[in-house]
């Protein structure tokens, strides 16, 4: 569950794209608070802004105007190499693509992100935990290839929460899963949120991953139309168990 400490903090944010013939207005004065515990679905039509806000959180581009706050930094302030560092060491990240490299194995592909974040003895130990914590220690040596479309996305998933983020941001998820698959993720991040006190934010169109949220925030046209919270969905018993190690 959400609690007092706020982990992102946005201020009249906005973002405008120069194409070189028009400006493209993506967010507009967005100003909202996410706060450590929130499983939070940012939602909206196509162009109304989810992903670019996604973006700009993840630091991954900064904003035009206004000012955002994601773990306590300026994102506004932070050269190209901070915010790498703070994508790498503070942030995990799950897309929609999954984005596993595909010569590694399950394993492989979670000991990468810890060997770059410097993790040396204990990471392959460390992989295997989360694998095993997730239900996927029987996929650990498989290659993408080998892996359904659900199990890439989990493996993925195992990648961005391996180095214990305080949040993790999710772009369009469930898109490429079929309703059995998305619910087993949409179940697994859910625990992940409540027993481990993980942070989710949700770029999506899809009302599966809305039924499992506790906060839906609604974007139009770059700015925040609705801001609600809600009871999630019940849990289904088809998960996989989280397991603390």
């Amino acid at each position: 569950m959400a609690t007092d400490e706020v982990l992102v903090t946005a201020r009249d944010v906005t973002k405008v794209y120069d194409t070189g013939k028009i400006e493209v207005h993506a967010l507009t004065g967005v100003t909202l608070d996410v706060h450590k515990g929130d499983l939070v679905a940012i939602v909206g039509p196509s162009g109304s802004g989810k992903t670019t806000f996604l973006n700009l959180v993840g630091a991954l581009d900064v904003p035009t105007a206004g000012q955002l706050s994601v773990l306590g930094h300026d994102v506004a302030e932070l050269s190209k190499r901070r915010r790498a560092d703070l994508r790498l060491h503070e942030l995990g990240f799950v897309f929609q693509a999954y984005n596993l490299v595909p010569v590694l194995t399950a394993r492989e592909n979670v000991e990468f992100v810890l060997e770059l974040q410097g993790v040396n003895a204990e990471r392959s130990t460390r992989a295997l935990e989360i694998l095993q914590q997730l239900g996927l220690s029987e996929f650990a040596d498989r290659r993408p290839n080998e892996l359904s479309g659900g199990q890439q996305q989990r493996v993925a998933v195992a990648r961005a929460v391996a180095s214990k983020p305080q949040l993790v941001l999710a772009d369009e998820p469930t898109a490429n899963l079929d309703g059995e698959n998305a619910e087993i993720l949409l179940a697994m991040m859910r625990r992940l949120n409540t027993e481990f006190g993980i942070t989710f934010i949700f770029s999506t169109h899809d009302p599966r991953v809305v039924a499992h949220a506790r906060r839906v925030v609604t974007l139009v046209d770059g700015r925040v139309a609705k801001d609600e919270t809600k009871t999630p969905a019940p849990l289904t018993d088809e998960a996989a168990p989280i397991q603390e190690t």
